[in-house]
């Protein structure tokens, strides 16, 4: 199983900041590093949030190993045909680095902020198909595309140059009803969120069954997982951690324990000394998971990020 960092960007996420994520994120030896896509958090007071694909293509021109891409960009307020021609061109500019990953979109307040329309679930997940549908035939088909759907159209459409390689795409979610069935048709990542090892377990079956339906074959579809993981090897390590987190406003007065039982809980985070974080994710690994995206809520805590690397990392790294 290998280990990769999501940074949550809009925790805080500068420009020094993301330039010396990428640079240590590469050195420590993760397999990759990812993006969340948001202008604001969920409510005020907002931080800074970089844009996404401006982002990754300096992650693209200033990396040489780590893989990297959108955790995801919602199509809500994200163009498909913008979204497959950035990737291909990032692609190419990073050798076939780049990840395209896609959803649905959630968070109302940067929604009603910039007049886009976030819709009902199931608008949201009808949008998605479409989106998924226009994405993966510009990326695959070297011949031109027409599609007439209820949210995109295209007319005889094709994006030039073609890239080197198919641009892979992840789409993340562990709905039986609609997302399952969308990774099934088009994705060529899962990406299982906030799961245990069971869920995990039992959804990635349903996906297998899924995808033979589909006329497709289990291993074409690469299992990753996406949680918070904080490792700490004393007290003193742990108030960092947790210092550093605090620097977000909604959980500035957060003590130590609520704030842990806050990721415990409701993100499903693997916590505590590195004995016991390695052994909760040798459960993953058991489970099928190749990638875990290891979900990072403070852009400046680099020290913690290195001690996932001296203590974790080497157990599962291949």
């Amino acid at each position: 199983m290998k280990l990769a960092i999501t940074i949550e960007g809009m925790y805080g996420l500068t420009w020094p900041r993301w330039k010396r994520l990428v640079t240590e994120i590469e050195q420590l030896g993760f397999a990759g590093l990812f993006r969340s896509d948001h202008f604001t958090l969920s409510k005020p007071p907002d931080l800074d949030s970089l844009e996404l694909m401006v982002s990754l293509t300096y992650l693209a021109s200033q990396s040489q190993q780590i893989h990297f891409g959108s955790l995801v960009a919602p199509l809500s307020f994200r163009d498909p045909v913008f979204l497959a021609r950035q990737a291909m061109a990032i692609d190419d500019l990073s050798n076939g680095r780049m990840i395209l990953e896609v959803g649905a979109g959630w968070l109302e307040l940067e929604h009603t902020m910039f007049g886009y329309d976030l819709g009902d679930t199931t608008t949201r997940m009808d949008r998605l198909a479409e989106g998924l549908e226009v994405i993966t035939r510009l990326i695959r088909s070297d011949e031109p595309v027409t599609f007439e759907g209820r949210f995109y159209q295209l007319h005889e459409a094709h994006l030039l140059p073609r890239p080197h390689r198919a641009t892979p795409v992840l789409v993340g979610g562990n709905g039986p009803k609609r997302t399952l069935p969308l990774v099934a048709r088009y994705a060529d990542i899962w990406n299982c969120q906030i799961a245990s090892p069971e869920l995990f377990k039992e959804r990635s079956a349903f996906l297998d069954d899924l995808l033979q339906a589909e006329g497709r074959q289990p291993h074409e579809v690469k299992r990753t997982a996406m949680l918070a993981l904080l490792c700490w090897r004393d007290q003193s390590e742990l108030e960092r951690r947790m210092n550093l987190i605090r620097r977000i406003p909604h959980f500035a007065n957060w003590p130590t324990e609520q704030l842990l039982e806050w990721l415990r809980t409701w993100l499903a985070g693997v916590l505590g000394s590195p004995e016991q974080v390695n052994e909760q994710l040798q459960a993953y690994a058991r489970a099928g998971v190749e990638e875990l995206m290891i979900q990072w809520f403070s852009p400046a805590d680099i020290e913690g990020l290195a001690v996932i690397a001296e203590e974790v990392l080497p157990h599962f790294s291949t």
